[in-house]
C-alpha cells in the first residue's frame, strides 16, 4: 500500500564518521490508493488536545469509530492493546455487500493499527494511543494531515532518547532506518550478491496486474550464513567500527527520478530541503537539511553551530498532561511549520564527481 517517506536523523551529540548522514526512503505509493497514511506533503500538523475520558467513554468511542468496544483489560487509559485491534480485524470480512459504515470502521481500525505498530510504535510494542483515532474520525480529511512529519518527529525523539546511557529499548519506525542502512552500508546489506526481486508491475493475465513491490522488497532474496550479516549487536558494532570509505554508498538523491517525478503533483520534493520543525502533539523535532546538502546534490558549506534553544522540548512529554491543548502549547512551532515554503534552502549544485567527494 505504501512506502514513500523522507526522513533523516542528525544527532548533534553523536561522533564519528556516521554523524552527518541523511536517511531517506522514497515511497512507492501505488496509483488509486488513498494517501491517508504516508502522504509526504505539507499539511496540518498532527496535534490536538489530550482528551480526558473514562474507560466507558473510550469503549463507546471505539464502538462508534472502529466497530467494537474493547474490554477493560486491553484498555490502558487512552491506549489500547494492539492484539485487541488485530483480533477485531481478523473477525471482520469485507465483501462487495458490506455496509459502508462497516468498511469505514474497518479502515480506521487498520489505520490505527498501522500507526501504533508500524509508524509510531512506542517502546512498549503493544499499545497504541487512541488519540490517533481522533484524527481518523473523518477518514477523507485524514489525508490533509502531515503524517510523514509526525512519524519523523516521533522517530527522531526515539533515536535521541536511545542514545542516552542506560537505554535498552527504542520505538519509532525503525524499518526506515533498517532499509536505509541496507541501501547505503554495503557490509550490512543482506544477501550480498544474491539476485533481487523484480520491482516493477507484474502481469498476471490480460486483465490483472500486480503493482510494483514496495522499496524494501528488493532485499527479499535468499539469505545464507555466508552472505547475510548475523543480527547480533556485537557483530554489527564491529562492522561499523571497521567500515572503509568505499563501503558506504555516497550517492545524492536522484531528484529527477521516475519515482519522484511520478508524484510531483502530490508533493513538492524541493520541500524536503525546508528547515522547519516536525510536530506530533507534544513532540517537536527540528529538520536540518542544511547540514547534509550533498545528499541533495549541492555544495556543502561548514554549517553553523546547532541551535540548542529547543533542546528543552525533549523533557516535555504527554505524561500526566491530560487536557493539554498541544496546538496552543506549540503554536510558535506550528506557525514555523506552516511557513515551510519560505525556509527551503538553496545552494550551488555539485558540478562533478570531484565536488561530491569533498
Amino acid at each position: 500500500m505504501v512506502h514513500e517517506m523522507e526522513m533523516y536523523y542528525h544527532n548533534n551529540h553523536n561522533t564519528g564518521p556516521m554523524r552527518s548522514l541523511m536517511v531517506t526512503l522514497m515511497r512507492s505509493c501505488r496509483q488509486n490508493v488513498p494517501k491517508v497514511i504516508w502522504g509526504l506533503q505539507y499539511g496540518e500538523p498532527v496535534s490536538g488536545t489530550d482528551l480526558e475520558r473514562t474507560s466507558v467513554q473510550w469503549q463507546e468511542y471505539c464502538m462508534q469509530y472502529i466497530g467494537f468496544a474493547p474490554e477493560e483489560g486491553p484498555l490502558k487509559g487512552s491506549r489500547l492493546q494492539v492484539k485487541a485491534i488485530i483480533s477485531h480485524i481478523s473477525r471482520v470480512h469485507i465483501t462487495p455487500d458490506t455496509p459502508h459504515l462497516t468498511v469505514v470502521q474497518y479502515a480506521r481500525a487498520v489505520a490505527l493499527l498501522l500507526l501504533g505498530e508500524t509508524m509510531c510504535p512506542d517502546s512498549s510494542e503493544n499499545l497504541v494511543s487512541l488519540l490517533y483515532l481522533v484524527k481518523l474520525e473523518d477518514i477523507v480529511a485524514a489525508e490533509n494531515y502531515s503524517w510523514a512529519s509526525a512519524v519523523l518527529a516521533f522517530l527522531y525523539l526515539e533515536l535521541c532518547n536511545a542514545s542516552e546511557k542506560g537505554k535498552a529499548v527504542i520505538g519509532g519506525a525503525l524499518q526506515l532506518v533498517q532499509i536505509w542502512a541496507w541501501s547505503r552500508i554495503i557490509p550490512l546489506c543482506p544477501g550480498l550478491g544474491a539476485p533481487r526481486v523484480h520491482m516493477g508491475p507484474h502481469q498476471i493475465d490480460n486483465n490483472r496486474v500486480l503493482p510494483g513491490a514496495p522499496y524494501g522488497a528488493m532485499w527479499n532474496c535468499e539469505h545464507t550464513f555466508t552472505r547475510t550479516v548475523r543480527t547480533t549487536v556485537r557483530v554489527i558494532r564491529d562492522i561499523l567500527d571497521e567500515m572503509q570509505y568505499d563501503q558506504f554508498i555516497w550517492q545524492p538523491y536522484d531528484m529527477e527520478s521516475n519515482v519522484i517525478m511520478a508524484y510531483a503533483g502530490d508533493f513538492n520534493p524541493q520541500l524536503w530541503r525546508s528547515i522547519c520543525p516536525l510536530i506530533f502533539y507534544a513532540i517537536v523535532e527540528m529538520h536540518h537539511p542544511e547540514r547534509v546538502l550533498r545528499q541533495f546534490g549541492m555544495m556543502q558549506n561548514i554549517p553553523d553551530q546547532p541551535d540548542t534553544r529547543d533542546m528543552s522540548l525533549h523533557k516535555i512529554t504527554r505524561s500526566n498532561r491530560t487536557g493539554t491543548d498541544w496546538v496552543l502549547q506549540r503554536i510558535l512551532y506550528i506557525t514555523r511549520w506552516q511557513r515551510g515554503y519560505d525556509t527551503v534552502i538553496q545552494r550551488q549544485p555539485i558540478s562533478n564527481r570531484r565536488d561530491t567527494d569533498r
